[in-house]
């Protein structure tokens, strides 16, 4: 029977460690009186279009952060960011503490809201000393909301105690298109129902440990062809298909409450052909506010994505974005963006272009979550306690857990898996990317000698895959990992095939989008990973090594979240 992280819980065995506290039943109100009107009632401009801008923070050699994120807090009067990504979780923590101390030193002492895109555990911004969970597409193959629950509130705990109130999470999108370049395993799968149903359960989740959810990118990134940091994408889809696939994840996050939603940099063309949704009053207010019924916050996705910033520029762009009906602007560049955002929004306040009770509609939005979350009450951390509960020996093992739970056998001809992991066998890793990582899995997973081997760019060239050919010629069994943002390189399908024909034991790994397999069907054994996201520096070593574990005869639970089309189903998924 699955016991929730928290429920658990799991004294941390380090000396000198604390039981991290089961969560409340709800986000409770802070402690003090906490009126938003009120404090609306005595701002001024600049600083109610300060709370409007969400900036990133930029750091010093130190690695904590500069004078222009003191800037961006004390002068322009900023009321959330998003953190650079700190190394570990104690500087973390003392990062937080030293933005929250600026922001307390401000005429009205205000709390910083301080965000983190946690889509796999807060590894996803602090890369050691936290603990990696699934992507989201795992933990759809895991099939399992207990699982997603699990990993929710593993965040949360990790989070919190590093002085983070706000995460960039869940993924709503629904990936239907196989090729999108930038959603993939970010997103739990390409069914709306199980979406839908893990969306909901881990926007409870969040609500529950009292860390802030916030379902992306409305209304649907999934089927774009396109990465919108790069170009500004479009769907072609009809009003109908938007209802029926693509809006149910969001409406079960509005039915559980979710506090707020971010915006996609996406053309909808069936709602408005001309305006991405982050710029559009039919999708921001139409939809999403009046047909849908959403009264939390809105934030859009990064402003300097390229999407926005080569069409429309920061400043215009801003403006649009709060007339279309959001109420925080993310503020993603340099300090020059930031200072563009909120001078923008002062001069269409001071000009009448943008109303005053406009603004203070969305500045009482920023301070009831202040309230609601206690960031007034609990703006300071404990470094020694967040290095503690991060990355605790018990949320690794459970995070363990909920990735093996998500590894998809998807073929296993002629039983080439399980690998003894017993024996003094040689294995021989190629892979397009992350090959020293995968390599270091195989090693902890197995007893004999493991070398590895990656190519100089995702697309190897003849003379790479000769030479992987010669260094696996010393290997007893092969371990091939690939990786595609989208279709697979033609170089890795033919390195596939390549160490195919030495004639030794072949098991492939996708070690990001679970599709390759089409690229190179006559493979025996191939396991779905999704461990790396579109953008490769996200990998996911918790997946990776569950992955290593199912290579070498752990149990894989996962089920395809997904169908490679004409050849597996959706919901396919071997055992040994």
């Amino acid at each position: 029977m699955l016991k929730t992280a928290f429920a658990a819980l799991f004294a941390v065995t380090a000396a000198g460690a604390a039981v991290v506290p089961a969560p409340a039943a709800s986000a409770a109100p802070a402690a003090r009186q906490c009126d938003p009107a009120a404090y609306v009632a005595k701002m001024t401009d600049e600083e109610k279009v300060g709370q409007m801008v969400m900036a990133i923070t930029h750091d010093g050699p130190d690695g904590m952060p500069n004078d222009e994120t003191r800037q961006s807090i004390q002068d322009l009067k900023i009321g959330s960011v998003l953190t650079s990504e700190p190394e570990n979780p104690g500087l973390a923590a003392r990062y937080s503490n030293r933005i929250q101390q600026w922001s307390k030193d401000t005429r009205l002492g205000l709390p910083l809201l301080v965000s983190g895109d946690f889509e796999f555990g807060t590894t996803h911004n602090v890369r050691e000393g936290t603990t990696p969970l699934p992507n989201a597409m795992g933990l759809g193959a895991a099939r399992d909301p207990a699982l997603a629950r699990e990993a929710a509130y593993i965040t949360a705990a990790e989070a919190k105690a590093m002085g983070f109130q706000w995460n960039y999470a869940p993924v709503a999108d629904v990936n239907t298109n196989p090729t999108n370049p930038i959603i993939g395993v970010r997103s739990f799968g390409e069914r709306t129902d199980l979406v839908s149903k893990l969306v909901e359960t881990q926007a409870r989740a969040y609500e529950k440990a009292g860390m802030i959810a916030t379902p992306k990118h409305f209304p649907g990134h999934g089927d774009t062809k396109d990465d919108s940091h790069l170009q500004l994408p479009s769907v072609d889809y009809d009003r109908a298909t938007l209802e029926r696939v693509h809006l149910p994840s969001f409406q079960a996050a509005i039915k559980a409450g979710v506090p707020a939603i971010m915006t996609a940099h996406v053309v909808v063309k069936a709602i408005d052909p001309d305006l991405p949704a982050t710029l559009s009053p039919k999708i921001l207010t139409g939809l999403l506010r009046e047909q849908l019924g959403f009264t939390g916050l809105i934030v859009t996705d990064g402003m300097d994505m390229d999407a926005i910033a080569k069409n429309w520029g920061t400043r215009e762009a801003t403006v649009m974005a709060v007339k279309a009906g959001a109420d925080v602007i993310m503020s993603s560049g340099e300090y020059k963006t930031h200072v563009d955002a909120v001078g923008a929004l002062l001069d269409a306040v001071r000009s009448g272009d943008l109303p005053r009770a406009r603004i203070d509609e969305s500045v009482r939005r920023v301070l009831d979550l202040k309230c609601r979350y206690g960031a007034f009450d609990h703006r300071f951390v404990s470094p020694e306690r967040a290095e503690r509960v991060s990355g605790n020996p018990a949320f690794l093992k459970q995070a363990r857990r909920i990735a093996q739970a998500g590894v998809t056998l998807v073929k296993n001809d002629d039983h080439v898996l399980p690998y003894d992991p017993r024996s003094n066998q040689r294995t021989f890793v190629a892979a397009a990317a992350q090959a020293n990582e995968l390599a270091q899995a195989v090693d902890e997973a197995s007893r004999g000698p493991v070398t590895h081997w990656q190519p100089a760019t995702p697309d190897p060239t003849d003379a790479e895959i000769a030479e992987a050919v010669r260094q696996a010629g010393g290997a007893d069994r092969i371990i091939v990992g690939t990786y595609a943002k989208g279709p697979l390189p033609a170089g890795q399908a033919r390195l596939v095939r390549a160490l195919q024909a030495t004639g030794k034991p072949v098991a492939a790994i996708a070690t990001g989008l679970p599709y390759d397999i089409g690229s190179y069907p006559d493979v025996k054994a191939y396991i779905a990973s999704y461990a790396t996201t579109a953008r490769v520096q996200r990998v996911d070593l918790t997946m990776l090594r569950a992955t290593a574990d199912v290579v070498f005869g752990a149990q894989p639970g996962g089920r395809l979240p997904v169908t490679i089309a004409g050849r597996y189903a959706y919901g396919h998924g071997l055992r040994y």
